[in-house]
């Protein structure tokens, strides 16, 4: 019996390339409309503040032997909420507590890794992402999370629209603000823990502000933005994949510049026609 060893190793590394883009593109459909919301609401570092605290659970997630992502969802989560407690003390400006948080988180992220020897290997595994690592079960996973956020994010959408026009009179119209305010977060906080693998710590955020940016040189409306953010998205990743595939490079930041690539075409050339 005659094993075709180069027809095999090019259908797993055929699997490779469609596990990397499926999950890519499920997480680019629902990072770029949240990140609208970031846009709007000049809250850009609050996405680089639930990242660093994704690191935080993974370290602490190993500490305990568990690489389980409730342990990040859950970290990311209570810093969600605890960025909306502290909110209520107005003395402090939104930026001052996100930096506060972020680099609180980082650090204990960072301390907690000192100490364990067998996670350090792996750091740039955890900031800039592996996605072509991503197996069957890393789909299920990010599938069902990005399925679960759009569903929540179609419901809250146009309060959370209302919220970010003008808060005051969004509550005066009976839009429950508080309750809003938390879903969006705890979908940051989701999307940011299943993304880990896909793109990284440091780069997480890109893929959220640039895509709506660049939707935002294009679109004449939220709903449009909203919509072209995904796309963008879309078409980043798969940019991003083709290019880290031809020219073996790695393929987060491949994405992230490729999003960059059609923010400065939209910004630029777009704008210079109209």
């Amino acid at each position: 019996m005659v094993i075709n060893l180069p027809g095999i190793i090019t259908i797993m590394i055929d699997q490779f390339i469609i596990n990397a883009l499926v999950a890519g593109v499920m997480v680019a459909a629902i990072a770029g409309p949240l990140g609208c919301f970031m846009v709007w609401r000049k809250m850009a570092y609050f996405g680089d503040t639930i990242a660093h605290s994704a690191l935080m659970g993974v370290a602490l997630g190993i500490a305990f032997d568990s690489e389980n992502p409730v342990i990040m969802i859950g970290t990311c989560s209570a810093v969600a909420m605890l960025l909306l407690f502290l909110q209520r003390d107005r003395r402090f400006s939104s930026d001052t507590l996100l930096g506060i948080l972020a680099h609180s988180a980082l650090s204990i992220g960072m301390i907690v890794i000192s100490m364990m020897d067998r996670f350090r290997t792996d750091m740039m595994y955890y900031l800039v992402g592996q996605i072509l690592a991503i197996g069957t079960d890393d789909l299920y996973t990010i599938g069902g999370v990005v399925f679960l956020s759009a569903v929540i994010l179609y419901f809250i959408w146009r309060p959370l629209l209302s919220i970010t026009v003008h808060e005051d009179l969004a509550r005066i119209e009976g839009v429950r603000v508080d309750q809003i305010k938390i879903s969006y977060m705890l979908l940051i906080a989701f999307v940011v823990a299943v993304s880990l693998k896909v793109i990284g710590v440091l780069l997480i955020t890109a893929l959220m502000i640039i895509p709506a940016a660049a939707a935002r040189t294009l679109a004449k409306t939220p709903l449009q933005m909203i919509v072209l953010s995904s796309v963008c998205g879309i078409i980043s990743v798969i940019s991003g994949i083709s290019i880290s595939n031809m020219w073996d490079v790695p393929t987060g930041p491949a994405i992230v510049l490729s999003a960059t690539v059609l923010f400065l075409f939209g910004r630029f050339f777009i704008r210079a026609r109209a």
